[in-house]
């Protein structure tokens, strides 16, 4: 089994704004970078090699991180929102209930007008994932919400409707194992990046 941790980029203005990002490449904002500064990554995970999504605000947590030698990996980029990009959900959901509606109740085929669903991501990181495995080498990843999502939904058996099992706290690390072929397996969810006093101040990101 290969061990594969992967951690979602740090705030970017659109996410204060609550606006859907997408593929749209926002970097992180002053008070993201100023959040990824006060992370540390766990000393069992020294070794590990460094992916990101080639999107600016994945490397930028990467090297905040004090990532080296990041190999930059697109299948790791986020999940493509469409037409959606640059909005906020809840005005679409205004715009259109029932159509939205409809749309979210897909599960693992919801997928945005010209958009890219979270079946077609899982798709897009079974070769990723499978080669982590052949090589045998641990790694950390810096990826999207949407890409972990539907990673943590491969893992668990989970279809994407209704509540997940596990409730994902989003500036923490998430540890998987993947089988020989790269099939993803939970280790361990919501792996604290900042210390207590840390927390204090600044709450996990839970959406």
């Amino acid at each position: 089994m290969t061990n594969l941790v992967v951690i979602r980029h740090g705030p970017t203005r659109w996410n204060a704004e609550g606006r859907i990002q997408g593929g749209t490449d926002v970097a992180l904002s002053l008070e993201g970078i100023a959040e990824v500064r006060r992370w540390r990554m766990p000393a069992a995970f020294d070794s590990y090699r460094w992916y990101s999504s080639p999107l600016l605000r994945a490397v930028q947590t990467a090297q905040l991180l004090g990532a080296r030698g990041i190999a930059f990996e697109p299948a790791l980029g986020e999940m493509r929102w469409g037409q959606w990009e640059g909005q906020r959900l809840e005005d679409v959901r205004r715009l259109d209930p029932n159509g939205t509606a409809d749309i979210e109740a897909r599960g693992l085929d919801f997928a945005p007008p010209g958009g890219e669903s979270p079946r077609l991501v899982q798709r897009r990181l079974a070769p990723f994932l499978a080669q982590r495995a052949r090589e045998s080498a641990p790694a950390i990843a810096i990826t999207h919400k949407g890409v972990i999502r539907a990673l943590y939904a491969l893992a668990v058996n989970w279809p994407m409707v209704g509540k997940p099992p596990d409730r994902l706290d989003w500036s923490a690390a998430h540890h998987f194992k993947l089988a020989p072929d790269g099939t993803p397996s939970i280790e361990k969810m919501n792996i604290p990046l900042r210390s207590s006093d840390d927390d204090a101040l600044c709450p996990p990101r839970l959406f």
